[in-house]
């Protein structure tokens, strides 16, 4: 963000605890700002963070679901979504689907 004008002020209200661990931080204001960056960067795409898909979002997804699984990665556990161009969901994760 360097050299970048801040165009907008935004204030939030923090508890005791949170307001003393931050005082050692010499520039809080880019502390804060780089925070928010990399959270935003983790949003989910889908509820863009609320943890909830609403029902619009809900019928996207079981069409999206109808070509694609949630799977759990072998190698690092992370969960993922593969593709199945075929358009057959294997069996065993049928169960993982959206109805």
């Amino acid at each position: 963000m360097a050299g970048r004008k801040k165009e907008e002020i935004i204030t939030f209200k923090v508890d005791r605890p949170l307001w003393e661990a931050m005082q050692a931080i010499p520039n809080r204001s880019e502390f804060i700002r780089s925070a928010i960056q990399t959270a935003l960067q983790s949003v989910c795409p889908l509820c863009q963070g609320t943890g909830t898909l609403t029902p619009d979002q809900r019928r996207h997804w079981g069409e999206f679901a109808e070509h694609h699984v949630v799977e759990l990665c072998e190698d690092c556990h992370a969960v993922h979504l593969v593709c199945d161009v075929d358009g057959d969901v294997p069996e065993e994760h049928a169960h993982d689907m959206p109805k």
